[in-house]
């Protein structure tokens, strides 16, 4: 994924910190679509520097794909799989399958926070400025 951002410092250690518009999956011209109401949430993150942009440079910042997919596939996939396997597994066992399945869901959504935690204590470098870009 590419998107055209500032940058608003650059670091000594070859990093760059950059503000950015979380995307969402679609293609992001809500105004024409209007159908899923996503809220654009601004993020502040530090981007590896191989071109050298200096603060107040417009460029293009990159996230590997992978990255991309593998937090889709933990946000998403897992807490529905788990909820469904919860779901069944209280419905065979005679139990309430509405409360096996939340606790199927609430499990399936730790994988992410964990993921989500391990990204920041080690502070991952996912983005990174690939060219200049024109100023908008």
């Amino acid at each position: 994924m590419k998107q055209t951002v500032r940058v608003t410092a650059v670091r000594s250690d070859g990093t760059a910190e950059v503000f950015l518009q979380r995307q969402s999956a679609c293609s992001g011209d809500c105004h024409q679509c209007g159908g899923c109401g996503a809220v654009r949430e601004t993020l502040f993150v530090t981007a590896e520097n191989p071109i050298g942009a200096s603060a107040g440079d417009y460029v293009v910042v990159e996230t590997a794909t992978a990255t991309v997919m593998k937090a889709a596939v933990l946000v998403y996939l897992v807490p529905v799989i788990l909820f469904l396997a919860g779901y069944f597994a209280g419905q065979a066992l005679g139990v309430l399958p509405g409360l096996t399945g939340a606790f199927g869901f609430a499990l399936g959504l730790l994988p992410a926070i964990l993921l989500n935690r391990r990204m920041m204590h080690r502070h991952e470098k996912t983005f990174r400025i690939v060219s200049f870009a024109q100023e908008n």
